[in-house]
């Protein structure tokens, strides 16, 4: 099963990153991942189209605030829908000040991921 939209994993920590991306990949879901926010600009300038950003807030290079913030600046990149996934218990009221639908806590809760998922892509 191949969805026809990617899914961008924004998330400094490899341990993190590649524990969605396999889980992601594993129900089907294409994915592309960046390490900071300014290399995930770069993949949504892609041609490429994108259902949903899980986007991690502490990184270094551009932080997941600094990246919303020029996200929401870009007409074409403002729609993608952005999924907050952070450790910082603090960050849900914040999170949905910045327009995320959701904000989910790390460990992250598979079952949880995927109904955001499901909703988005």
């Amino acid at each position: 099963m191949s969805k026809a939209k990617s899914i961008l994993v924004v998330e400094d920590d490899p341990d993190v990153r590649g524990a969605l991306v396999a889980f992601l990949e594993g129900e089907g879901y294409s994915v592309v991942e960046a390490t900071h926010g300014a290399e995930a600009l770069e993949h949504l300038r892609e041609p490429r189209q994108f259902c949903l950003i899980l986007l991690d807030l502490m990184m270094p290079v551009m932080n997941g605030w600094e990246f919303r913030e020029q996200q929401q600046k870009d007409p074409a990149l403002a729609d993608i829908p952005v999924l907050v996934v952070t450790a910082d218990t603090t960050a849900v009221r914040r999170a949905a000040d910045v327009g995320a639908v959701g904000c989910l806590l790390k460990p992250v809760e598979f079952p949880e991921l995927l109904a955001y998922v499901g909703r988005y892509c």
